[in-house]
């Protein structure tokens, strides 16, 4: 599910698209009950494939643990992350948790901030490792780990936000410089349609407030959305389509020591879990739409 084809399953698991095909099939009649459905060309899970999914995740999460804890039992120091806000509530109390079970004597300093802040920190050498929304800044270590849909958000309750009748588009921001905050205006610039600063904040939380209470829109991803904003559909109010960030991870180095290694593969896979989630959002925005 997470790389979407069963040959691209093949491939990462070095197995042939028969085996993996077979193995899933022998699952299904264990379950007795169809994991998948057809969707277009390709495949869906069904309730019971969700069901299944979730309970897959924790069991892999649990052996990882397992195995690292085993295997780095006496792994000590301390280590530097940055994460992009959206990433901080989303996937740093899992990060932590499951890093601190497995290696109570490791020392974590985080930082939570914005794309241009955590590439600097990670150039001066203060941050070991940070995950964060490319900025066009060059790194000498950085690698490519997703292309996120970027979205407009609005209140939870629907609301007349739109630009109408050459009414201008009211935007809630971070102050600048902010990536996002660009990519909005710029994208609004090039549709031909007026805008205006209805709200900035240094602060994310200050963000969601705004957009809940109806002052204007924002554009985010679909990581980490509180309940009282909602992603809007593709096309709703006639916004015009938003394009993907792309997330990095950048390393201080070019060889993680032993624990910093060890944290990047744990921020890794919470990060993919969360975009995956974030993926199960979209399907769901697409239905209602």
């Amino acid at each position: 599910m997470e790389l979407g084809s069963f040959a691209k399953a093949a491939e990462r698991l070095g197995r042939s698209t028969s085996a993996v095909s077979a193995q899933l099939k022998k699952l299904e009649e264990q379950a007795a009950t169809p994991i998948f459905r057809k969707a277009g060309r390709g495949l869906a899970l069904t309730e019971a494939g969700e069901t299944m999914l979730g309970y897959a995740r924790r069991l892999i999460e649990l052996n990882d643990e397992a195995a690292s804890a085993i295997r780095d039992v006496e792994l000590e120091g301390w280590v530097r992350l940055g994460l992009q806000e959206d990433f901080g509530e989303a996937v740093l109390p899992e990060v932590l948790g499951r890093f601190a079970r497995a290696h109570p004597k490791v020392r974590i300093e985080a930082r939570i901030g914005r794309s241009h802040e955590l590439a600097e920190r990670v150039l001066s050498g203060s941050l070991d490792i940070a995950l964060a929304w490319h900025d066009g800044t060059t790194l000498p270590y950085s690698r490519h780990v997703a292309d996120v849909q970027a979205r407009w958000i609005g209140p939870a309750k629907p609301v007349a936000a739109a630009a109408r009748d050459g009414e201008a588009l009211p935007l809630v921001v971070f102050e600048a410089p902010c990536l996002l905050r660009t990519v909005a205006t710029e994208t609004l610039d090039r549709a031909g349609l007026a805008w205006r600063m209805a709200f900035s904040s240094p602060s994310l939380g200050g963000i969601w407030a705004a957009v809940a209470a109806g002052l204007g829109l924002t554009i985010r991803t679909d990581i980490g959305l509180p309940a009282n904003v909602r992603a809007l559909a593709p096309g709703v109010l006639g916004l015009p389509a938003l394009p993907k960030m792309a997330l990095h991870l950048h390393q201080k180095d070019a060889e993680l020591d032993p624990v910093a290694a060890r944290l990047a593969d744990i921020l890794l896979q919470s990060a993919r879990e969360a975009l995956l989630e974030g993926a199960e959002t979209k399907e769901k925005l697409s239905k209602v739409a």
